[in-house]
């Protein structure tokens, strides 16, 4: 079996000084790739389906869902072409990613460049001494971004299962077996929306202590088997009796396309996730196909959901469509398959920031203690996530936060810059260059703009007709 465990490690030595203690920093965050891959282990690596299903289910996630309400703060006609851009631009880096880091393995002769190390190693051969001077903060601002984004990702699992199983279970009194549209909210807050996290809390605490992808695929697979099935419910559901589009604006103000921006950048969850899976696969030359195939099932779904979802429901559209399905039994199936589908990609979305800081807490205790260490650390992340979910329980303002801070950095910023530094001193195309550096600024230009907006209408009192509360529609 392929383990993911960084209890595999050799963790006999310590480090004795502060120098010891940042490379020890600088070299943990690698420990799951370069040092435990090898060509021997490529019999245990991941089957192109296997790897495919980690793929979708990574992208496939909360931010799907946000995506009808992202339209409506894009607009009808801008929405769906803004969407696709960021889908191509996004796609795009991932490919720019993986050049580099082959690239720089292949350089380096090592048999994997992870994201953070690809960062520190082009860094290291800049025409900058400055930069190449601190050339291992490029790893650290890259192990940071991607921790904060991971975290993000799965402090909005938290809000989304919470939301779900608080409106089910305030809503079975009426829950009928007629399926009818919801016309009426009435808002019934019977019990507060943190007890459902916190009862969800100690489930994800088991389920991350289980750190082999093999075994997590198992998982994925299930949670895809169900999100499909919810999926399909749902469209079945968004393409019956459309209302007249010709109401909805074409386009909306830039205030809320700001939002829109953060939304469509964090729906792409698997930027963090894309090394990791080549580096597990059995053949990772095929990597590339997996890639592409995935990605463009998953641009189709986004737009077709996003666009069809706000058709439907128009200005009530909900942070979360699944808010909006009739108060029936069939659909609230629909609310409880995709949630159980959320809860088995919290375990994937929190492998990579398990498996940063996990190696570099092991390194400073001795071998008898790594066991306890490391599912102690596991627990206090995940209660770190659940405790930011209960401070800002505000799911579609937090979803175009963490994209618009985090994720337009890891997925358009980066990719680019790193293009720049990694190939510039073997004369690179002058297109190339201008590309890159267009890719970056509009990704500045987002996170900057995008975060300004989540962080303005999170101070603004609550608008519960667009706000993620739990409610009752007559």
């Amino acid at each position: 079996m392929l383990k993911i465990s960084l209890l595999a490690r050799d963790n006999t030595s310590k480090p004795k000084s502060l120098d010891d203690g940042s490379k020890s920093l600088s070299e943990s965050s690698s420990s799951i790739t370069s040092e435990r891959i090898h060509p021997a282990e490529e019999a245990n690596g991941l089957s192109m389906m296997q790897t495919l299903i980690h793929l979708l289910k990574c992208n496939i996630g909360t931010g799907l869902l946000g995506l009808p309400l992202a339209m409506k703060n894009a607009g009808l006609l801008v929405g769906p072409f803004s969407l696709l851009a960021i889908g191509i631009l996004t796609v795009h880096c991932m490919v720019i990613l993986l050049n580099c880091a082959h690239h720089l393995s292949q350089r380096l002769q090592k048999t994997f460049v992870n994201y953070g190390e690809a960062m520190m190693y082009s860094l290291e051969t800049c025409p900058n001494a400055w930069l190449r001077t601190h050339s291992v903060w490029g790893r650290y601002t890259v192990s940071f971004l991607l921790i904060t984004t991971q975290l993000g990702f799965c402090s909005v699992y938290f809000m989304f299962m919470a939301d779900n199983l608080q409106q089910m279970v305030e809503e079975v009194h009426v829950t009928s077996k007629t399926c009818e549209p919801r016309k009426i909210l009435v808002l019934t807050p019977n019990v507060d929306i943190r007890f459902y996290m916190l009862t969800i809390l100690p489930f994800l605490i088991l389920l991350v202590f289980i750190q082999n992808l093999r075994v997590l695929s198992i998982f994925s697979t299930l949670a895809n088997i169900t999100t499909l099935g919810s999926m399909a419910l749902i469209f079945q559901y968004i393409m019956q009796e459309i209302p007249d589009p010709r109401n909805l604006p074409l386009m909306a103000s830039w205030k809320t396309f700001l939002l829109f921006f953060g939304t469509a950048i964090f729906t792409f969850e698997g930027v963090g996730m894309v090394l990791p899976l080549k580096n597990q696969m059995k053949h990772p030359q095929q990597f590339s196909f997996v890639l592409y195939w995935g990605m463009s099932l998953v641009i189709v779904l986004y737009i077709c959901l996003g666009t069809l979802g706000y058709m439907k429901f128009g200005s009530n559209t909900q942070a979360s469509i699944t808010l909006n399905l009739p108060n029936c039994w069939l659909y609230q199936s629909v609310k409880l398959m995709y949630s159980i589908g959320i809860f088995f990609t919290y375990a994937l979305q929190f492998h990579v920031p398990a498996e940063i800081i996990i190696p570099i807490i092991i390194s400073q205790v001795s071998e008898s203690w790594a066991l306890f260490a490391d599912l102690s650390v596991r627990t206090a992340l995940v209660c770190l996530t659940c405790v930011s979910a209960i401070l800002i329980p505000r799911l579609d303002l937090v979803i175009s936060l963490v994209g618009s801070v985090s994720s337009s950095a890891l997925a358009l910023i980066i990719p680019p810059f790193l293009e720049l530094i990694t190939f510039y001193p073997e004369d690179m195309n002058c297109i190339t260059i201008v590309k890159d550096i267009m890719i970056s600024i509009l990704g500045l230009l987002g996170c900057v703009f995008g975060t300004y907006q989540a962080l303005y209408e999170l101070t603004q009192p609550i608008n519960h007709s667009v706000a993620n509360s739990t409610g009752v529609y007559a």
